[in-house]
């Protein structure tokens, strides 16, 4: 489960869902792919704007970047609130279906920038951003420029896109709009029946992707979105192309720069995918951090008794909390949280300390006052039920890019195996996958990832359960001109630029002047930076323009791996 708003399960994972909303275009719906013209041919939807910010510094001249041409691109101002205040403008581009068949049918993606401030003489080109998923909406993350310190991000046009298949792309990919909708059955398959019911769900899934989208399947690879990238740098006239990826982000920027490593200038990657892994192993390398991050977050709450009254201790807690969980089996909170709601409700708590407070509450209103409000709320921002979008197309890419075991057993016994030691998140994350197991479209080969001597800046926390550190050392090794930074005891995934100088003024300066910390000697971090300090009860999440989507095991996508 990757995804990147913070989704759900996944070694992409599911979007964490606190992405902020909208874009400039209206959802689109799957349907028949018609043939456009060129792969340029572009149809206006949004308008062009200025940023607020003021520009400063500058590393590079214009011409080291290139000046962007008249591209196919129309730009028009941005239907949504947020963008439209910040000036954004919004447009389409058409990309081909098949990129073996430039001239054959097309898909639309739909794109949104937030352009440089700063002086021509300082201009640093093209910013491209993605938030993970896979299946996360990304036109809101062109916001992010201003949240870079020291008006770094002024000297950049921000980049936001929703990649093929996703939010305001067209055909939008959907397969069974209500698969996350309340009530659903255990995640823990005890007896023989429930796990032949979530076999069931998840065969079907599988079947409806099938039916809607048969056209569109076999092209959702990793591969076919960098392509895609590669398509947007052209129409957009500049010759390389710089990139900022959260989550699942981070793995399509690791096959952009191998696949074309002489047109990245700069990069950013936030909570690395480890690319030996994907996608099955990676995921079931979550199920033991997501247990480790729980745990912390059970601690936290017992640190806190005195405001929240769960337990003194995180066992006293962690007993209460599976305790609720049993008794929602016959009696649903407010009649729509179940034991699997239960779960995915209290699942962002594994992504971001940030929503400690908000998430005790929940937990305490319903232990305390039987009140189901907040937790009715937590579990719709995660499982968004009656939007699977992001879920569609979370599948439709992590079934694609590599094999998945075919046989069921293989994946039962792994999952119980993991289960001993994982209880939290191992099952509803098997769940997530599971219709890999009979996807109707034969996976591919995954892209030998390597470095290309692409210039990169790492950035990982050390106890990320979404995409376990060990992802970012092993993403060093093979981009040999990049460095990391690591936040050693930290569990948030997809933190950057939400107040950590440390480590935001190290973006400013590479992005700014092209300065990366010195690389050291070894298998190591370059950089170290102490985590944001926990959260205290009643403490609001951290601001930041836009979210990235972290993927989050087992749910419908809002969404990361990465």
């Amino acid at each position: 489960m990757v995804a990147s708003s913070v989704a759900p399960r996944g070694p992409a994972m599911r979007r964490i869902v606190v992405l902020v909303a909208a874009g400039c275009l209206g959802l689109g719906t799957l349907g028949t792919l018609g043939v456009a013209g060129s792969a340029g041919a572009v149809s206006a939807t949004g308008a062009r704007g200025t940023s607020q910010v003021a520009a400063t510094t500058a590393a590079a001249a214009i011409s080291a970047v290139g000046v962007p041409s008249a591209g196919p691109v129309t730009w028009a101002p941005c239907r949504g609130a947020a963008l439209a205040q910040a000036g954004a403008e919004c447009g389409s581009l058409a990309v081909p279906l098949d990129h073996s068949k430039p001239q054959g049918t097309k898909v639309t993606l739909a794109l949104s920038r937030v352009r440089h401030t700063s002086p021509a003489s300082t201009y640093q080109g093209v910013m491209l951003v993605n938030p993970g998923g896979p299946g996360a909406s990304g036109l809101n993350l062109a916001l992010i420029g201003a949240d870079v310190p020291q008006h770094a991000g002024d000297t950049y046009d921000w980049i936001g896109f929703d990649p093929r298949g996703v939010g305001a792309s067209k055909p939008a990919l959907s397969c069974v709009p209500g698969y996350f909708g309340p009530l659903r059955p255990p995640y823990i398959p005890v007896t023989a029946a429930l796990e032949r019911t979530w076999r069931d769900r998840s065969a079907g899934y599988a079947r409806a992707c099938e039916k809607n989208a048969t056209t569109l399947l076999p092209h959702m690879k990793t591969r076919d979105n960098a392509q895609d990238m590669d398509d947007i740098r052209a129409a957009l006239g500049v010759p390389k192309l710089s990139f900022y990826g959260f989550s699942y982000g981070t793995y399509l920027g690791q096959v952009y720069a191998t696949l074309y490593p002489s047109r990245v200038r700069r990069m950013v990657l936030d909570s690395n995918v480890d690319p030996r892994y994907v996608w099955y192993q990676a995921n079931l390398r979550q199920d033991p951090a997501f247990e480790l991050t729980m745990g912390k977050w059970f601690g936290w709450l017992a640190k806190y008794d005195s405001t929240y009254q769960l337990g003194g201790t995180a066992d006293e807690v962690r007993q209460l909390f599976y305790e609720q969980e049993t008794s929602l089996q016959k009696h649903p909170a407010g009649g729509k949280v179940g034991p699997a709601e239960w779960d995915d409700a209290f699942l962002l708590a594994g992504y971001a300390q940030s929503t400690w407070p908000g998430l005790g509450q929940a937990f305490a209103s319903w232990v305390h006052q039987h009140d189901a409000t907040q937790l009715v709320a937590a579990w719709e921002d995660t499982d968004t039920p009656g939007d699977d979008n992001g879920f569609a197309v979370y599948n439709a890419v992590e079934c694609t890019d590599a094999p998945w075991p075919r046989s069921w057993s293989t994946w039962a016994d792994d999952a119980w195996r993991t289960h001993r030691v994982a209880p939290f998140v191992t099952w509803a994350n098997t769940w997530f996958n599971a219709p890999c197991l009979t996807w109707p479209v034969t996976a591919g080969t995954p892209v030998a990832v390597h470095g290309g001597g692409t210039s990169a800046l790492l950035i990982g926390e050390t106890l990320d359960a979404a995409t376990p550190f060990e992802g970012s050392l092993e993403v060093r090794r093979r981009f040999t001109h990049a460095s990391l930074i690591a936040e050693p005891g930290g569990t948030t995934h997809a933190g950057s630029l939400l107040g950590n100088a440390c480590v935001d003024d190290k973006i400013a300066a590479y992005l700014a002047r092209g300065v990366l910390p010195v690389r050291r000697a070894g298998d190591q971090a370059d950089a170290e930076c102490a985590p944001l300090p926990g959260p205290v009860p009643g403490s609001a999440a951290p601001a930041r323009a836009a979210l990235p989507s972290l993927s989050v095991p087992g749910r419908a996508a809002g969404q990361p791996v990465g």
